[in-house]
């Protein structure tokens, strides 16, 4: 069960991702209904929504209150569109506009400045991905801290003003745009050629090479 104290951060922290990321016209009844809970039924609620592990509530840290980290985990469905070592980039499911991805750092980090270079290069190709695949007139990247979770948004923007209003996405939208987003194309495998050119070359290189050492003896007639 859990203590009185983890209840009320834990609330806390739930109603912090809420007021950022719920539709407006939801907010006030998702608030009302976590505030509403006693640690039991808080406990039930993170346990069925995968936030926390059953009979862990002694041993609660922040990492499992952390909704970004149960995405990391696997705990949470999401829309993945690509991922390195050090971060995973998802749509959005309360986006600001059509192709809204989040770049989440693998580890749980609580500032911008822990943020690593592979995780900024991650939002720059996802930048350059959906201006490819989407056509916005530009893309807007920010930062977010839910949780105590750093993130990053990466936003088209399909006219001059950054939209405002959050609305929930339909679960075939999503599906449509992780598709265009992940669609493996010609130029795609190009550039996967062209990366391992310089490899091969280099391997065929040193075969030559050792060729060279070689020593064969004449051949007689």
């Amino acid at each position: 069960m859990l203590t009185e104290e983890q209840t009320e951060s834990i609330k806390r922290k739930l109603i912090e991702q809420i007021d950022h990321s719920f539709p407006e016209d939801k907010k006030e009844f998702a608030i009302n209904q976590i505030n509403g809970m006693d640690s039991e039924q808080l406990e039930a609620f993170l346990i069925k929504n995968n936030l926390l592990k059953p009979g862990s509530g002694k041993n609660i840290s922040s990492s499992d209150q952390c909704v970004f980290c149960s995405i990391i985990a696997g705990n949470i469905e999401s829309y993945k569109i690509a991922q390195n070592s050090k971060a995973i980039a998802v749509l959005e499911i309360n986006p600001f506009s059509k192709g809204h991805v989040i770049i989440i750092p693998k580890e749980h980090v609580t500032s911008e400045g822990e943020l690593s270079p592979q995780v900024m290069g991650l939002a720059k190709k996802i930048s350059d991905l959906i201006k490819i695949r989407l056509k916005p007139e530009s893309v807007d990247i920010s930062y977010s801290n839910i949780l105590g979770h750093e993130i990053i948004n990466v936003i088209p923007l399909y006219n001059e003003k950054k939209p405002t209003e959050r609305k929930p996405a339909e679960k075939e939208e999503l599906e449509e745009i992780q598709k265009i987003l992940t669609k493996k194309t010609f130029s795609d495998k190009k550039e996967k050629n062209a990366e391992k050119k310089p490899e091969k070359e280099k391997l065929h290189k040193k075969i030559v090479k050792e060729m060279e050492k070689l020593w064969l003896p004449k051949r007689i007639p």
